[in-house]
């Protein structure tokens, strides 16, 4: 499961908002504050939690760690127009 701290880790490491998030996860901007501020990840629905999951694995972000051995990301490549 992914914890609060890896979902701001990964939208920092994009350089996305939580706007932008929400945008291309079609999650609620709501539901992602209410994650990231406070702290209820928990009350998140599994469909939400996959759609969040998924879109920021697909921008390039590997999740790392869990919440016993220190929760991380890693990004590998950042989503974009693709250059020759």
């Amino acid at each position: 499961m992914l914890t609060v701290e890896q979902i701001k880790m990964a939208r920092t490491a994009l350089g996305w908002s939580i706007q932008l998030l929400a945008d291309k996860s079609t999650v609620s901007v709501r539901t992602i504050k209410r994650i990231e501020s406070e702290g209820l990840i928990d009350k998140v629905t599994p469909a939400n939690m996959k759609h969040i999951r998924s879109t920021l694995e697909e921008a390039g972000i590997e999740f790392i760690g869990d919440a016993a051995e220190g929760p991380g990301v890693r990004l590998w490549h950042q989503a974009g127009p693709k250059t020759k």
